[in-house]
């Protein structure tokens, strides 16, 4: 089993909170983090409805059901019964000790009108994404902390050549994935992967048709990600109409294939009408959509800044579970043109700024953006820092530095 560095936030809900729900994307740890946590530090029975039994149960009566569980219970991929967060709630109403209910699922059951508000107050939610890099390695990163502290480490971090970071793209955090070194079988794999998320957990969100269409959406995400929402385009290319693309991808996001970075500006209001950027949750996923199992197949297919992109997006999304900055993710966008692909924002206001190169080298043109949004941000605007392929820190502007690759899981 790979520690999972998400553990001690686990734990500390389970400290206060009637229900802790643990979620994300199917193959992605939940259910072994979970019994591990059950037989060593939260001991708990075990119950999941991939059991017909369970599930036929709890499905026939959740009231019933739940009010014949006794002490701590764990109930894993809770999404294919979900009135039993009905019945989970009348329990807690009851009796609100903490630490009753830790649950899991493979799709995002807050997204179903009758069930979304049914625990609001009562419940920490905390999703599971595929293993980080530092997790591979059985570390706990800290490279979102560093970025807000007051300077930024000493010590270098080992560099991250590009044929490296390459392989670590094609890989992915998939556990699964992970273990199949031959690009062949991880593409296979990551085949499967999507026929059962399509068969399985997208009907049990919603009666859906066309799913045929599904494949070929998710090849052009993979071939987008990193770019604006343009629901129109996608539409055309795919000619579905625009309401049924929305919903496929409402169904996406709620099964946690999907993720998107909301824009950054320092006027709240404006953040709502603004496009976000989309972003698959696994880079390993997104080649074998794209059909690229080798680097010689990812440089053709001209996607590796991309790619790269979705990398570091999907690791901060991660890290930013058990960072103490807890910082929310966006990226910034001025009206003449000027981005920063992504934004970190502490609860307290204090901004930093991340541009993402797939080179080994950086100009001071690469920072056009960094300072735009350094004037946005004013003195909130704490560094910025520019992402590439080199082995050194190396400042270059007040506030501004270039950093390795490999201080994301080696800080």
């Amino acid at each position: 089993m790979y520690p999972r560095n998400v553990s001690a936030r686990v734990l500390e809900a389970l400290g206060d909170s009637p229900v802790v729900f643990l979620h994300g994307a199917r193959q992605t740890g939940k259910s072994t983090l979970v019994q591990h946590l059950v037989s060593t530090d939260h001991p708990a029975r075990y119950i999941t409805f991939d059991d017909p039994t369970a599930l036929g149960a709890a499905a026939a009566d959740p009231t019933g059901f739940v009010a014949g569980l006794d002490g701590p219970i764990a109930l894993d991929e809770v999404q294919r019964v979900p009135d039993i967060l009905l019945a989970i709630k009348s329990e807690v109403d009851r009796n609100r000790r903490p630490g009753r209910f830790l649950l899991t699922g493979s799709a995002n059951v807050f997204m179903l009108p009758r069930v979304a508000d049914c625990l609001a107050g009562r419940m920490e939610i905390l999703t599971l994404w595929p293993l980080s890099q530092g997790e591979l390695l059985g570390r706990r990163e800290g490279f979102i902390d560093a970025l807000f502290a007051r300077s930024l480490p000493d010590a270098a971090p080992g560099g991250a050549p590009q044929a490296g970071l390459v392989g670590r793209l094609l890989q992915g955090g998939y556990p699964e994935g992970c273990a199949r070194k031959d690009a062949a079988r991880r593409r296979a794999w990551f085949s499967s992967y999507i026929a059962t998320i399509l068969q399985r957990d997208v009907r049990d969100l919603a009666d859906i048709g066309r799913l045929t269409a599904m494949p070929r959406l998710l090849a052009l995400l993979a071939s987008r990600v990193g770019s604006l929402v343009n629901c129109a385009e996608m539409s055309r290319s795919l000619q579905i109409p625009q309401t049924s693309l929305k919903r496929y991808l409402a169904l996406l996001e709620a099964t946690f294939l999907l993720c998107f970075l909301p824009p950054w500006t320092s006027n709240l209001g404006k953040r709502l009408i603004k496009s976000p950027k989309l972003y698959l949750n696994d880079t390993g996923l997104a080649a074998s959509l794209l059909g690229c199992g080798s680097r010689r197949a990812l440089e053709a297919s001209g996607l590796i800044g991309p790619l790269v992109e979705n990398f570091v997006v999907m690791e901060l999304r991660k890290q930013a579970a058990w960072s103490k900055s807890q910082p929310g993710l966006f990226h910034f966008r001025t009206l003449p043109g000027q981005e920063v692909d992504i934004v970190l924002e502490s609860p307290s206001g204090s901004v930093v700024g991340i541009e993402v190169k797939a080179s080994a080298s950086v100009r001071a043109a690469d920072a056009k953006g960094l300072h735009a949004l350094a004037d946005a941000a004013g003195p909130r605007f704490v560094r910025g820092i520019v992402l590439y392929s080199g082995d050194e820190v190396v400042p270059f502007g007040k506030r501004l530095h270039a950093v390795p690759y490999g201080a994301l899981w080696q800080w």
